[in-house]
C-alpha cells in the first residue's frame, strides 16, 4: 500500500512538472525562447564589487534599462547580466507601454520569466484604473498583476479595496478576494469575492455580499452592478431591507436612475410595521412613484399573533409613501381570501393601512360561520387585527342554512354588522328590511316560517346563528306553516346560495 501511494505521489509530481514546463515553454517561445538580454541604456556611474558577485555590476544615477519593448527606470540598480535579472532602488518606474506604467520604491526583476516584483508605495497606472499597494507582482508575459498585502483601486468615482487581487491589464478585469469593499457616492459594497471590469465599469459578486446605501441594505451571493449605468441584477435569493420592509426573490433587477425594478420567482415583500406579507412569482416596482405590483400566484398575508388573513388575486398593487411605508394595497380580478373565522370573494379589493379598512367591490361575498353575506360593496374595519365592524352597501343580503332545503334570509338596502372576538353578534338593517326566518323550538322542531318586512330591523346573532330579530318602524310580519309556504315565498328577491365558491382553507383561495 505504501509503495502504491508513493508511486501515486510520483505520478502527480511528474504531471505537475510537465504542466509547468509546458506553460513555461509556451511563454518562452513567445519571447524568443527567453534569451532576450537586459540592455543598459544609461547610468551616471558603473561600479563593480566582487562581494556582490562576479557577474553583478552596480549602476548609479538615472538608471535606464530595457528588455524587449519595456523600459525600467530607477536611482540605482544591481544587474546580473548572466542570469538576466536585476534589483532596482529608489523612484522605480516600469514603462510597459504607452498606457501601462508601474512605480515603486524597490524592484526585483527576473528577465527570464519576465516577472517584476515591486515593494513600497507601489502604483500601477493604466488608462482604466489606478492601483496602489505595498507589494505587487507583475508578469509581463501574461500581463497579469497580483497583490496579497492589501491594495486600493481607483476607477472614476469607484474605489475598491481588498486584501488580495489579480488584475489582467490586457482584459482590464480585476479579481478581488478577502475583505473586498467597493465604494462610490451612491453606495458601499462589501464582499468576499468580487470581479470588476474597468472597461464597462461593472462589478460581479461571488459569495456573501452586502450592499448599503442611505436608504436600504442588500444581501446576496451572486449578481452584478453596472456602476456606469447604475443598474444591478442580483440572483440566488437576494434580500433587500429598507424602513421596516424586506424584499426577496429568486432574482432582482434594479435601475437606480429610473428607480424601476423587476423581481422574478418566489417573490416576497414583508412589511413588519403593518404586519403584511405580499408574495408572487413576478413583480415590478417604481420607487419614485411609490408603487409595486405583484402577479402570478399573487397572495397577501396580514398577520397578528398567529391569526392570519390570506388574500389572493390575479394582481396585487402596493402603494408606499416617501419613507417606503405601506399606505394601501389593491387587489384586482378574482379576489379570494381566507381566515379561520372569515372567508370571502369579490372582483376587486382595497386595504388601507391608515384606518385598517378592507373594501370589497363588485359582487362581494363573505362567509362567517354559517352566515353568507352579499351586497354591491362592503367595508370591513379592523383594529388590532380584530374585526370591529362591517358595512354592506346596496342590496345587502344575509343567508344562513336552516336545513338542507331551508334558509334563513335577511335583506335590506344597507346593513351594519358588529363583531366581538371576530364573530358577528349584531346586525342593523336600514331601508326596505325583509326577512324569512324558520322558527324552531328548543328541540329543533319547526314551529313555523316567519316572513316580515320593516323599514329597519336589528338582528341578534350568537355562535354564528340568528337568535332574534327586532323589527323597527312599521313592521309587518306573518307566520306560515311550512305546508302553506309556496316555493316563491321560500326565498327573498336576489337569493343566491354560493357555498360552492367558499374557500375552506388558505390553499382554496387559488381555486377558481
Amino acid at each position: 500500500m505504501q509503495k502504491a501511494n508513493l508511486l501515486k505521489r510520483h505520478v502527480i509530481y511528474i504531471c505537475t512538472f510537465l504542466l509547468l514546463l509546458t506553460g513555461l515553454w509556451a511563454s518562452v517561445g513567445a519571447y524568443g525562447q527567453g534569451k532576450t538580454r537586459i540592455h543598459v541604456l544609461h547610468a551616471d556611474a558603473y561600479n563593480f564589487n566582487a562581494r556582490l558577485g562576479k557577474d553583478v555590476q552596480r549602476l548609479i544615477g538615472h538608471v535606464k534599462l530595457k528588455q524587449d519593448s519595456t523600459l525600467f527606470f530607477s536611482d540605482s540598480a544591481f544587474l546580473n547580466d548572466k542570469k538576466r535579472n536585476f534589483d532596482a532602488f529608489g523612484r522605480v518606474h516600469i514603462n510597459v507601454n504607452d498606457t501601462l506604467n508601474l512605480y515603486g520604491d524597490r524592484l526585483h526583476y527576473n528577465g527570464k520569466t519576465r516577472i517584476a516584483e515591486l515593494f513600497g508605495h507601489v502604483v500601477l497606472q493604466d488608462e482604466k484604473a489606478r492601483l496602489t499597494t505595498n507589494h505587487l507582482v507583475y508578469n509581463r508575459l501574461t500581463r497579469i498583476a497580483f497583490y496579497d498585502a492589501g491594495g486600493t483601486i481607483y476607477s472614476d468615482s469607484n474605489i475598491l479595496k481588498s486584501k488580495q487581487a489579480i488584475y489582467n491589464t490586457q482584459s482590464n478585469i480585476f479579481h478581488f478576494r478577502k475583505e473586498v469593499v467597493l465604494s462610490n457616492p451612491d453606495q458601499v459594497t462589501r464582499a468576499d469575492t468580487l470581479i470588476y471590469n474597468t472597461n464597462n465599469k461593472t462589478a460581479y459578486f461571488r459569495g456573501p455580499t452586502l450592499i448599503k446605501d442611505s436608504q436600504s441594505t442588500i444581501r446576496c451571493v451572486k449578481g452584478w452592478y453596472d456602476t456606469r449605468r447604475d443598474v444591478s441584477k442580483l440572483m440566488n435569493m437576494p434580500v433587500i431591507e429598507s424602513n421596516g420592509q424586506q424584499l426577496t426573490a429568486d432574482s432582482l433587477e434594479y435601475n437606480n436612475h429610473t428607480t424601476f425594478g423587476r423581481a422574478f420567482g418566489r417573490l416576497r415583500i414583508t412589511d413588519t410595521l403593518h404586519s403584511v406579507i405580499v408574495e408572487g412569482r413576478v413583480g415590478e416596482m417604481w420607487d419614485n412613484k411609490g408603487i409595486t405590483y405583484v402577479t402570478d400566484s399573487a397572495m397577501a398575508i396580514t398577520y397578528y399573533k398567529g391569526d392570519s388573513l390570506f388574500i389572493h388575486a390575479d394582481t396585487l398593487w402596493v402603494y408606499f409613501d416617501r419613507n417606503r411605508k405601506t399606505k394601501k394595497m389593491l387587489a384586482y380580478n378574482g379576489v379570494r381570501f381566507y381566515r379561520d373565522d372569515l372567508q370571502g370573494k369579490c372582483d376587486s379589493l382595497s386595504y388601507v393601512m391608515s384606518d385598517s379598512s378592507l373594501n370589497l367591490y363588485k359582487l362581494p361575498v363573505l362567509w362567517s360561520g354559517k352566515n353568507q353575506l352579499t351586497a354591491d360593496s362592503m367595508q370591513i374595519s379592523i383594529g388590532g387585527n380584530h374585526i370591529d365592524s362591517l358595512n354592506m352597501y346596496n342590496n345587502a343580503f344575509i343567508i344562513s342554512r336552516d336545513s338542507l332545503t331551508s334558509f334563513n334570509q335577511i335583506s335590506g338596502r344597507m346593513m351594519t354588522g358588529y363583531f366581538k372576538q371576530n364573530k358577528i353578534y349584531k346586525m342593523n338593517v336600514e331601508g326596505n328590511a325583509q326577512s324569512i326566518y324558520w322558527v324552531r323550538d328548543d328541540d329543533k322542531r319547526l314551529i313555523g316560517v316567519n316572513k316580515a318586512e320593516a323599514s329597519s330591523m336589528v338582528i341578534r346573532i350568537s355562535n354564528n346563528q340568528i337568535r332574534a330579530i327586532n323589527y323597527l318602524e312599521q313592521p309587518s310580519q306573518k307566520m306560515f306553516p311550512e305546508t302553506e309556504l309556496t316555493k316563491e315565498n321560500r326565498y327573498l328577491k336576489g337569493f343566491q346560495w354560493l357555498e360552492k365558491l367558499r374557500p375552506f382553507s388558505k390553499l382554496d383561495i387559488f381555486s377558481k
